[in-house]
């Protein structure tokens, strides 16, 4: 298992106060390297700021104010920003994203589609989907998306990009595995189902003590806001969550019996005691985990299992490759679906949507990122919405 991330949140104030982010940079420099004494692998040290239209002026450029920001941090010695989502209070936050995705390379963003409070806001929903249809083109195969997260029912404190942000003045950490190898290892060997979970629930205890027994032995003077145990895959089979659901007994994760394995290794984690940050669930970002890849360009593996998935487990749709000339309005359907699992189930979910200029379904990706395993386009079953739906409404769904 390593850690993934270090996440800082702060605020680092309008006009930008580098005094904040060279705190940050101090703090992240002594964690990682607490942590690395410590026997943990850190990929990387990260920070999450208030939510952007927070933070700005209303007349304030958002792409300046990244671009600021990235140089800020990587003089602090710090890999990655997220400057939080665009809010619904702040219609034409969403449109300003595009541009500063653009004009930076280390910067993250979101967009709010639905909370508890106010509901499914279908406006927000289609600003999100513009706006994963104008980033595509921004870079080549699509990058830029992988920058952007739709969010449905997401609060503040998860440690995962794109979904990170702070409400808070005062500044806090919380830890981002990636911990999919725990699954797999756990379930090589199991002969029941609950022989397999108690395996991963102890190996999910005896990191999760370590992880917080060192935040409150030698970095106790910040708020440690916990882990966020969502199993985290990497390109490699041996550190992917499809071969743990393979593992399990899935003769072919996409066939029956995968919902049932992802019920399985979300209730574990529930199961397990550690503190708890973010999603804390499956994460299942199709390009990132090799067996998923695979899976997906056989065709066993659909937009749709995904989306099911989303029921029982984690984080929802992330880093799933379309056709380059899919639209916003064949993407807000599927945002839509999104929003009415978060909110039926109350529980966050994201969707990080990767459309790939030039690509077809079926065609082969041709990414060339350390994080990802190449994979085909995937292919996308929705048309525009019509009748009470293609409304820009907000309207109310009330958990079960």
């Amino acid at each position: 298992m390593k850690i993934r991330s270090i996440t800082y949140f702060c605020n680092p104030k309008y006009p930008l106060d580098e005094a904040v982010l060279r705190g940050a940079g101090e703090f992240l420099a002594n964690a990682r390297e607490v942590y690395e004494t410590a026997g943990y692998d850190v990929q990387s040290t990260r920070l999450a700021t208030r939510a952007f239209p927070k933070l700005l002026l209303p007349d304030a450029s958002l792409p300046e104010y990244a671009q600021k920001l990235e140089g800020a941090i990587q003089q602090a010695g710090i890999a990655y920003a997220s400057l939080g989502p665009a809010l619904p209070e702040s219609a034409r936050s969403y449109a300003a994203i595009p541009e500063a995705l653009a004009a930076t390379r280390n910067v993250f963003f979101g967009g709010i589609m639905a909370d508890t409070r106010r509901g499914i806001d279908v406006a927000a929903v289609r600003a999100c989907a513009r706006l994963i249809a104008d980033a595509a083109p921004l870079e080549p195969n699509g990058f830029a998306n992988l920058r952007f997260a739709a969010l449905a029912n997401v609060g503040p404190g998860s440690p995962f990009f794109p979904a990170a942000y702070h409400e808070a003045d005062g500044p806090a950490f919380a830890i981002a595995t990636e911990a999919a190898d725990l699954a797999v290892e756990a379930f090589g060997a199991a002969k029941t189902v609950d022989e397999a979970r108690n395996a991963l629930i102890a190996e999910i205890e005896r990191h999760g003590a370590a992880i917080s027994t060192t935040a409150a032995r030698d970095l106790r003077g910040t708020v440690f806001g916990g882990i966020d145990f969502s199993l985290a895959p990497f390109p490699e089979e041996s550190r992917s969550l499809g071969t743990a659901f393979e593992r399990l007994g899935v003769p072919t994760i996409g066939l029956h019996g995968s919902l049932a394995a992802a019920a399985i290794i979300t209730e574990s984690i529930d199961r397990a005691d550690f503190p708890r940050a973010g999603f804390r669930g499956l994460m299942m970002p199709v390009l990132e985990d090799a067996t998923l890849a695979r899976r997906a360009a056989e065709g066993t593996l659909s937009v749709k299992d995904v989306l099911l998935y989303s029921a029982v487990c984690g984080t929802g749709l992330d880093t799933i490759p379309l056709p380059g000339d899919t639209t916003a309005d064949h993407l807000v359907p599927l945002l839509l679906d999104l929003c009415a699992l978060a909110l039926r189930l109350d529980k966050p979910l994201t969707a990080r949507l990767m459309p790939v200029p030039g690509k077809q379904a079926g065609e082969e990706t041709q990414f060339d990122f350390g994080f990802f395993q190449n994979s085909r386009v995937m292919r996308l079953e929705a048309g525009p919405l019509t009748g009470a739906l293609a409304g820009d409404q907000v309207f109310a769904l009330r958990k079960r």
